[in-house]
């Protein structure tokens, strides 16, 4: 399967932008020969606790936007979104940062960020999720994850047994840049396995900054591909 990770910037809390910006994007890749297509962490917004203004419903236009570029280009497409997810008792809460895989046929397969950013005060905007997940594309078995989580090795290696690629998508800053490059390897080493780190490069409306360091390591910890600070 080839695979491609558009490591972009992000235009603050501006949806509309973003995906003018990602068409063009997603249609050189899919003109590539991409079966699947990796965005960063809160693809249409940037990593932004004012869910007020960018949380959605799971028909909203960010996630749609994947869904309509998958189905468009025959591809896979996934990325994350802050998605409020009702309660089952009707009632509204917290927005969760969810993980979408959109598929060409119309399928969208879901896991929410299972651990908040508590030094950003996430947890006390969105909800946790409470599950992790795998997804069969092409005989590639395919477990997701999102930012922080990367830092909870427990969960990467409860799902080693049936994983060949572990995605994670992420708004990781560059002044612990060296963390997200270790961890990515350390990852890959302990459980045998594939891992695709796609982040964001730029600045968010926060002031913080991004140096990408998007990469594809294998089980012996080798980067065989990585990006450099540039889109």
């Amino acid at each position: 399967m080839k695979i491609a990770a558009l490591q972009t910037t992000i235009a603050w809390e501006d949806p509309r932008a973003n995906f003018d910006h990602l068409r063009p994007l997603l249609q050189a890749a899919a003109a590539a020969g991409a079966a699947l297509v990796v965005l960063p962490e809160m693809y249409a917004c940037g990593f932004s606790m004012n869910t007020a203004a960018i949380a959605e419903d799971i028909d909203g236009p960010s996630v749609s936007f994947l869904r309509e570029q998958a189905a468009a280009l025959k591809l896979w497409l996934c990325a994350s979104v802050p998605v409020r997810v009702p309660l089952e008792d009707g009632g509204a809460d917290r927005p969760s940062n969810l993980f979408l895989l959109a598929g060409p046929g119309g399928e969208l397969h879901r896991y929410a960020k299972r651990h908040p950013f508590t030094f950003a005060d996430e947890h006390l905007h969105y909800r946790a999720g409470d599950a992790t997940t795998t997804v069969a594309l092409g005989g590639l078995r395919i477990s997701p994850f999102v930012c922080y989580d990367l830092r909870f090795a427990d969960d990467f290696w409860r799902l080693a047994h049936d994983t060949d690629l572990y995605i994670v998508v992420a708004n990781w800053p560059e002044r612990r840049r060296e963390h997200w490059k270790t961890l990515l390897r350390a990852r890959a080493i302990e459980n045998q396995a594939y891992v695709l780190g796609v982040n964001r490069v730029g600045t968010d409306g926060n002031g913080l900054d991004y140096a990408g360091d998007s990469a594809l390591i294998d089980p012996l910890g080798e980067m065989l591909t990585v990006a450099s600070g540039d889109p």
